[in-house]
């Protein structure tokens, strides 16, 4: 690591001169106070210095030797002041900042944070004031945070591809719909926020086109404990019923979290294809009733050995029973459009996952200047398994039964294990902040599958449609990232991130292993200018890469019917994302924003259909290179003090060549714009109106249909903010799910839909009790920020 220090020294030599420090910690309710506003004031009483704390809430300023007065404020909080002589490099301690003196205690309850922060490098959604997150998952507030797209089972940022998700600064090593299954699981009230960061700093995983999205849990206040209990009720065509409680406790030095819930009901699935053969249409309709059955739990404990070195280890573990059964019609037209035949398949699938998440961490603070040291060690489960068993009838236009052409059974399963080690120092200097460090990554999957032809009355296991897949994936990085703050005015942050792949895959009986190896930079830049209060500039560059998932690589089919079958590609190669964006902030309400988004060497899913044999096939393969680009502007401030509203208007755009494929690329436009307004109706009663809409528009190898979704919800306190009631409509007019999903492969034209219940209502109660006035023992200092740091 000594040859990164050499290198950001040598990059910027620039930053050495010879300057006073002063440094600090800033607190409130013994918690980090991050993005404080830290100014020095010279003797004339003007801005000679400025920053905002980090999110461990330190700050350092770098001035010359003189007389200043510091400033620290936060909003909502008492200014902090303090005039001194700095002649050598000044440690300020921990500053706590407290309580404005006179608030009335309605301002109390209807202050706080805003429902979207807006930052240099990402936006901050404040689950816990959005109504249309309350008595949810993480899904459903993931699907409410702006410019965060949840369909299909992918989760992306508008325009950029899709993003991986992290936990507490810890990613998740899942995709699709295990990964939506595993954040089903996680309950909307254990959420603090979501971090939506565009351009990641070099200390996070490089791994995901479209940005990273952090999902903070929620903590408990300094020498307090409180308890949560939410009672929910959904109701689409079925309905399904949660319940969860959440238990936080801090005091002295001790910290714990715990959650236990669970939920039952049952969903409804809608699909719909239409395949256009030469010889005819076929269209097919999968109408299905999925189970919702689950029970998760999670416990974290962390405890400061001193004021300088606390542990923890953290634990969460789900179990899921999404079992469906469901009805796939495909009406086979004639040449001439006419229904020629029916074939009827009806599948039974009994499904189970369960996940296990474990980590262990120790932090250290070197000393009083901000330096820290952190390990983690993390270990993650996940099992799944699917019994698939289904049977194909044929009828005729009067729906006369003719025979049944295919009976079968398909089992199979998944294991996936995932070890990760890091280490990280945050090194404050004189010149700039320097933080490095290293982690290493071990992932194993064994997945199988086993085909049985049923048709005769007894199960016939058939060898060349079942399969067995071995996949290892071995990550080494090391990473640095050096900022600095010139002046009140300029600041930079440059990084680089190095990551070696080694992946391996086997399925037998077939000799040997795909093996691919690849050595890759990253490097990052965020450079800031601040002309004034009113007017900032941010420019933000980095590099990152999208792997293909598990059940990508795995070769074997998957049946989904007995005409349609999905199946992985061993040989598919990472992907190679370049983003930059120009961002305009006015008055920290309004931000314009340009980005330009380059994938080479893309991958993705593809709809083929055999012309022979009238079979449907979900494929993948690497097949694009693409450039994306928009523009937009994003409002969000009060409006009145009675409405805060967030708004944004994007114009999107792009250019894709195909390789390898016999289909035609499609570029065109998209217009979207999306609003959340939350008014105060009362001190006790807030209503919250949003509204989104994205315009059809043509990429890459699809055309994809409009979205337009409007949620109205309502929530009211009482008993003195214990209790709440709130009540939330999903897509009103039901026109939010995935519509037209067009592609033409070896000129044969797809078109899809999924509407998996887009439009529900929502019923919650929650209640929340505590005690903020544990008895304590006084002491100088603590360490509450273990679960802030990045991997």
């Amino acid at each position: 690591m000594g040859r990164f220090v050499i290198f950001w020294m040598c990059t910027f030599p620039c930053w050495a001169h010879a300057q006073v420090n002063l440094s600090g910690m800033v607190q409130h309710n013994a918690a980090p106070a991050a993005f404080a506003n830290v100014v020095l004031l010279n003797t004339a009483g003007k801005v000679e210095q400025g920053a905002l704390t980090q999110e461990n809430g330190s700050f350092r300023l770098a001035v010359k030797s003189g007389r200043y007065t510091v400033r620290i404020s936060y909003v909502g909080l008492a200014p902090w002041e303090r005039t001194l002589q700095l002649e050598k490099d000044t440690s300020l301690g921990i500053v706590t900042l407290k309580e404005q003196e006179g608030r009335l205690r309605e301002v109390v309850i209807t202050g706080g944070r805003k429902l979207v922060e807006q930052q240099p490098d990402r936006l901050i959604f404040n689950v816990e004031n959005s109504i249309a997150a309350v008595g949810g998952n993480a899904l459903n507030a993931l699907g409410a945070a702006p410019g965060v797209l949840v369909q299909h089972n992918v989760i992306s940022m508008l325009g950029k591809g899709a993003s991986r998700v992290m936990i507490n600064g810890r990613m998740i090593e899942l995709t699709g719909e295990d990964l939506a299954a595993y954040l089903s699981s996680i309950s909307a009230a254990d959420i603090k926020n979501i971090e939506i960061i565009t351009n990641p700093p070099a200390r996070y995983d490089a791994a995901g086109a479209g940005g990273l999205i952090n999902i903070n849990l929620k903590k408990g206040a300094a020498n307090a404990w409180k308890n949560t209990t939410v009672l929910s009720y959904d109701q689409n065509a079925y309905a399904f019923y949660s319940l969860r409680n959440s238990f936080l406790y801090q005091r002295n030095k001790l910290r714990l979290a715990a959650s236990i819930g669970g939920k039952t009901g049952y969903l409804k699935t809608r699909e719909e294809l239409k395949t256009y053969y030469v010889k005819g249409l076929w269209q097919l309709g999968i109408d299905g009733k999925e189970k919702q059955e689950n029970l998760n739990g999670s416990v974290a404990v962390d405890y400061d050995f001193t004021d300088n070195i606390s542990a923890g280890v953290q634990y969460a573990g789900q179990h899921n029973n999404p079992d469906r059964s469901d009805v796939a019609t495909i009406a086979i037209h004639d040449e001439a459009g006419s229904v020629a035949s029916y074939l009827i398949n009806r599948g039974q699938n009994d499904i189970g996952n369960t996940s296990h998440t474990l980590n262990a961490h120790l932090i250290a603070k070197l000393d009083t200047q901000g330096r820290r040291f952190s390990f983690d060690l993390d270990r993650f489960v996940y099992r799944s398994g699917i019994d698939n068993q289904f049977a194909a009838s044929s009828y005729s236009s009067e729906m006369a039964f003719l025979l049944t052409g295919q009976m079968a059974r398909n089992v199979s399963e998944q294991h996936i294990y995932n070890t990760s080690a890091t280490v990280d120092f945050d090194y404050p200097m004189k010149a700039f902040r320097l933080n490095y460090g290293a982690k290493l990554s071990f992932i194993t999957s064994k997945s199988g599958g086993d085909y049985y032809n049923t048709i005769s009355g007894r199960p016939v296991w058939e060898q060349e449609r079942s399969n067995r897949f071995d996949y290892r994936e071995y990550n080494q990085a090391a990473y640095a990232s050096g900022s600095k703050t010139f002046n009140a005015h300029i600041s930079l942050q440059l990084g680089l991130r190095l990551e070696h792949t080694t992946t391996e895959g086997h399925s037998p009986p077939k000799p040997g292993w795909y093996v691919n190896s690849y050595l890759k930079l990253f490097p990052s830049l965020s450079f800031s200018y601040k002309m004034n209060d009113d007017h900032g500039w941010v420019l933000n560059y980095g590099r990152r890469i999208t792997r293909p998932g598990f059940r990508d690589l795995n070769p074997y089919r998957s049946y989904l019917n007995s005409k349609s079958y999905s199946e992985g590609n061993p040989f598919l190669q990472p992907a190679l994302n370049d983003n930059l964006e120009v961002a305009y902030t006015y008055k920290g309400k309004f931000r314009t924003n340009a980005f330009l988004h380059i994938t080479s060497n893309g991958f993705g899913v593809i709809f083929k259909a055999d012309r022979a044999t009238n079979t449907q096939t979900v494929i993948r393969e690497n097949y694009y290179k693409e450039y994306a680009f928009g523009i937009g502007e994003n409002y969000t401030g009060n409006i009145t003090p009675w409405w805060e509203s967030s708004n944004d208007l994007y114009l999107l755009s792009s250019r894709t060549w195909f390789h390898g494929i016999d289909a035609v690329p499609l570029n065109g436009e998209q217009l979207y714009f999306n609003t959340v307004n939350a008014f105060s109706l009362s001190r006790a009663t807030k209503l919250q109106v949003d509204f989104l809409y994205s315009s059809p528009f043509k990429k890459g190898l699809y055309e994809i249909g409009y979205r337009m979704r409007f949620n109205i919800g309502i929530k009211h306190s009482m008993l003195n903010n214990r209790l709440q009631l709130a009540a939330f409509v999903n897509d009103v007019f039901n026109t939010a799910y995935l519509k037209d999903y067009n592609s033409v492969v070896n000129s044969i034209r797809q078109e899809y839909s999924q509407n998996n219940s887009s439009r529900y209502f929502r019923l919650s109660l929650t209640y929340q009790f505590g005690n903020s006035n544990l008895d304590i023992r006084k002491r100088s200092g603590g360490n509450d920020e273990e679960r802030k740091r990045a991997d």
